[in-house]
């Protein structure tokens, strides 16, 4: 039985007042996207080259640095469109809930973070600016640019999801900050931000496959994000540890690696569209992903 997620029944986009807001997209790439994009180069080379000096645990900084690129892709999107149309607020809400879970612990304990000197400042900065802009999104998506929001089309539910990850953090969180609850958050964040995605995705459906480039370049950011960070997880594994069910069984560091996985497993699918259509149409900004409608059993 073959599936995939993006190439699943879609409904037409309804005729509402975000369709017309695709009028507003420039027919270029925003200059300010290549600018971010530079900047985000600059601060990987000076983290990883002078702050870290070339420490492998740097990668761990590093992702959370692709992931803040991503969410500056979003703001630069919406405010040269002037449109919140293409966004979803619902996985902008879980993207908040992840760091605010993952801040918890990271500004209190040392745990989870590098073992270099990025860890001291710039890892818990970056995830700040990241939820500072993500606020600051929500507000102009919600608030500002509400005509152009679509709330019908964004309606995969959040409870059941925020709930499950819960549960599975308070069951299978480790013991690095040696604080039931700073643990449990950490992990609880983790399983978020996998499933962080997957209301983005239900609003391309729901669009018939319509996106605009940049949200494509924040998905993006987010695989090289998850790359980075199972790479510091692969690589720190004999030192995440937990309180074991069954004899020596170390639970945390497999439940920890598995949700990279899976989070790679439902953004290769993506992954497939963005290189089919993304990448040849790099100066356009927007796109269409070409979904294929029918059902694959």
């Amino acid at each position: 039985m073959a599936s995939s997620f993006l190439a699943g029944t879609s409904a037409a986009p309804s005729m509402t007042s975000w369709s017309e807001s695709w009028g507003k997209c420039t027919s270029s790439f925003p200059t300010s996207a290549y600018i971010a994009y530079g900047g985000a180069l600059a601060i990987s080379w000076f983290i990883f080259e002078l702050v870290a000096e070339r420490e492998w645990t740097s990668v761990a900084t590093l992702s959370v640095v692709a992931h803040f690129l991503g969410v500056v892709m979003l703001c630069v999107q919406v405010v040269s469109s002037s449109s919140g149309v293409g966004v979803s607020a619902r996985a902008l809400m879980l993207d908040a809930i992840a760091l605010a879970f993952r801040l918890s612990s990271t500004l209190n304990f040392w745990g989870y973070l590098p073992s270099d000197a990025s860890a001291d400042y710039l890892h818990p900065i970056c995830d700040m600016c990241s939820f500072a802009l993500i606020c600051y999104l929500l507000n102009k998506v919600l608030r500002t640019h509400r005509d152009t929001y679509q709330e019908d089309e964004d309606g995969m539910r959040l409870g059941p999801l925020v709930a499950v990850c819960c549960f599975l953090g308070i069951l299978l969180h480790g013991d690095l900050d040696e604080n039931f609850f700073a643990d449990s958050f950490w992990m609880s964040g983790l399983f978020i931000s996998v499933v962080q995605v997957l209301p983005q995705y239900w609003l391309i459906l729901q669009s018939g496959g319509r996106m605009q480039a940049l949200t494509a370049h924040y998905i993006a950011a987010t695989a090289l994000e998850r790359i980075l960070s199972g790479m510091f997880m692969w690589h720190s594994r004999a030192y995440i540890t937990c309180a074991p069910w069954v004899g020596n069984f170390q639970h945390a560091i497999y439940a920890i690696l598995l949700a990279h996985i899976i989070h790679l497993a439902i953004l290769s699918d993506f992954a497939y569209h963005y290189f089919r259509t993304v990448l040849p149409n790099l100066g356009r900004s927007a796109i269409n992903l070409q979904v294929d409608h029918t059902v694959y059993i």
